[in-house]
């Protein structure tokens, strides 16, 4: 009898073996397919000694072509192993659901076909930001955007809060074939920033370790400076609060006027 396929995406965190959870780890081994998609070629080397028969998915991203193109193919190469019955694996760097459309596509599409699928989380990108910035994202607040998408859509901004643009390396990309931009295009998302930041005002260029032997990449500059900075694909853009928080006077006063009902009412005795 033929078992019905299933599939599992999971994440390897970003720290070459640091980061992967027992369940994962759990999943990558009982599979009957692994495919994984991961961060450099050493990772994916590290994932093969565990899983020899492992099928990479790096070669579907082709620069000059649409990279959803890719992304379709990748999906449908897992699904195509999950209608054949098979257990199926799909390994992904970071958090298999933090800015990778793959993993989304291929379980929900396992799932309408009927076919069990799951995703374990795993440590991304974001949670490495935190602890390497020492940033408590309960502080101020924390308002994340992709780059590109931050320059294509109007978005409200509030400058006491951190904001994080992710992909910075790619800003201002409409053409999603490309594995990088220029200059000239982070000169225009430094113009929109500027309505709300100084073009002094300190930010920071953060990459996570993806290496024990690696140090984070933790570049302070002014914002002007991101111009002709080394923007990678993996780099991410961190902009500290530029303003204090302005207390809401009257909604702390409507707070206090409930407190104070609720004392009242304590203090009345009870009507049997």
């Amino acid at each position: 009898m033929t078992q019905q396929g299933s599939l599992a995406c999971v994440g390897l965190g970003m720290m070459l073996g640091a980061h992967l959870s027992p369940r994962s780890r759990s999943h990558i081994e009982q599979a009957d397919v692994v495919f994984a998609l991961v961060s450099d070629a050493i990772v994916e080397l590290w994932v093969k000694e565990m899983r020899p028969d492992m099928r990479s998915l790096q070669p579907y991203y082709i620069e000059g072509r649409p990279r959803t193109q890719g992304y379709r193919e990748m999906v449908e190469a897992m699904l195509a192993e999950v209608r054949a019955g098979r257990r199926v694996c799909g390994v992904f760097y970071g958090h298999p659901g933090v800015f990778a459309q793959v993993p989304h596509h291929a379980v929900a599409g396992a799932l309408a076909e009927g076919f069990k699928a799951i995703m374990e989380p795993g440590i991304s990108a974001e949670d490495c930001l935190y602890a390497d910035l020492g940033v408590d994202p309960g502080t101020y607040g924390c308002q994340h955007y992709e780059a590109s998408q931050f320059m294509f859509y109007q978005r409200r901004i509030d400058p006491t809060a951190y904001l994080v643009l992710w992909q910075i390396g790619l800003a201002g990309d409409r053409s999603l074939s490309r594995f990088a931009t220029g200059p000239d295009y982070r000169r225009l998302l430094v113009e929109l920033l500027s309505e709300d930041y100084p073009s002094s005002h300190e930010v920071v260029a953060y990459e996570a370790a993806t290496l024990p032997i690696n140090a984070p990449r933790l570049e302070r500059m002014p914002l002007v400076g991101i111009i002709e900075a080394d923007m990678r694909l993996q780099t991410t853009l961190v902009i500290p609060p530029a303003k204090r928080m302005a207390r809401n006077e009257a909604m702390l006063e409507r707070l206090a006027q409930l407190d104070r009902n609720l004392q009242s009412a304590g203090a009345t005795p009870a009507v049997h």
